[in-house]
């Protein structure tokens, strides 16, 4: 069964590969362990607040950490922080370790960190545990049109 994902970039017509592996917990290192794919060109999707209901999915390498200063900067708020679980898995309708950018149940502002542009190919979460998508990072661009910043520390 396709994830609101998957089918948000059929829609769009953007190439991507499904890698579908057995998910046993979640995060980026495991995931790249189990697909055999390295860590920093695995792109974990992460949910910010950025105060006054304004939230944020930033895209990250998976060896990478968010510097929530640098966030809160780029998008000219006072402050940033991560949203719980709860908030981010209603924002979006995927549960904490298949949360995708894309096909988002309540569409919200994205960034990606400047790092991922690097690569020609990396992998992201399909919006299902256990579901990655690899595709270029150009795509992504596409697909959410969103800024690149350096957002990561």
């Amino acid at each position: 069964m396709p994830t609101r994902a998957i089918q948000s970039l059929k829609k769009a017509r953007l190439p991507f590969e499904v890698i579908p592996y057995t998910h046993k917990v979640k995060g980026a290192v495991f995931a790249a362990q189990a697909i055999g794919f390295p860590l920093e060109k695995i792109v974990k999707t992460l949910i910010a607040d950025l105060g006054g209901q304004r939230y944020v999915a930033a895209l990250l390498p998976g060896n990478t950490q968010l510097d929530l200063k640098k966030l809160a900067r780029f998008f000219h708020t006072k402050r940033a922080s991560m949203a719980s679980t709860t908030m981010a898995e209603r924002l979006t309708g995927y549960r904490l370790g298949g949360i995708s950018p894309f096909g988002l149940k309540q569409p919200f502002e994205s960034v990606i960190d400047s790092p991922i542009m690097n690569y020609p190919a990396v992998v992201i979460n399909g919006g299902r545990r256990g579901v990655m998508l690899k595709m270029a990072p150009d795509d992504i661009l596409t697909a959410l049109m969103c800024p690149v910043a350096e957002i990561g520390k």
